[in-house]
């Protein structure tokens, strides 16, 4: 049976002068995003997408949260940790296992032996053009730890922060967080700036 994770994108905004402003994260070494995260096993989306404002960006209070769209996809080549999965190194649960790889990390496909895949995790100095790979995990995962299909939900949040910049320590990182107007929004990194590019044509979904 096909599993499918959730995923949220976070597109939290506050106005100021009459301007329109959208709150971004400077990642130490993967260039600026948007907050976005994974769905937890029988969470709500809704949910899903007021914890991970909360924990990617430090920001306690929204005026409101509304859905404005969804996405679907079917992965090629990869999956996604549906469930925190061992990483075993032969295609064997007898067999030695040194990682775990949690839910919600993207791997690649390297190749299928019965009820196992081989799957590679990789993570580069920087992204998205890495000068080197500086860590890596290869080695087979059970099947059913794994989802071929992606069920995304946009989330328009509204906040009244005051605070212009900050930094909050998550996930092993210290984030930069800042506003930035719509019509001067920087470079945010692929494949996000495909998610922001089809909601700043729809009028719709930024309107108050």
């Amino acid at each position: 049976m096909e599993k499918v994770i959730g995923k949220v994108t976070c597109f939290i905004t506050r106005e100021i002068d009459n301007k329109l402003e959208l709150l971004l994260i400077q990642h130490p070494s993967a260039g600026i995003q948007i907050p976005a995260g994974t769905v937890e096993i029988n969470e709500e989306y809704d949910k899903a997408a007021i914890r991970e404002a909360i924990e990617e960006t430090g920001l306690r209070e929204f005026v409101s949260c509304k859905v404005i769209g969804s996405q679907e996809q079917y992965l090629e080549g990869k999956y996604i940790i549906f469930e925190n999965a061992k990483v075993y190194s032969k295609p064997d649960k007898s067999s030695f296992h040194c990682a775990e790889i949690r839910r919600g990390i993207t791997v690649i496909h390297e190749r299928r032996q019965g009820e196992f895949l081989q799957i590679s995790y990789k993570e580069g100095d920087k992204y998205p053009e890495p000068n080197y790979i500086s860590y890596q995990i290869t080695g087979w995962v059970e099947q059913s730890k794994l989802a071929s299909k992606v069920t995304r939900q946009f989330y328009h949040l509204r906040s009244n922060s005051e605070s212009n910049e900050w930094e909050i320590e998550t996930d092993n990182h210290k984030f930069k967080l800042f506003w930035s107007t719509l019509e001067n929004l920087p470079e945010i990194v692929s494949p996000q700036n495909e998610w922001l590019d089809y909601f700043l044509k729809e009028n719709i979904y930024f309107q108050r």
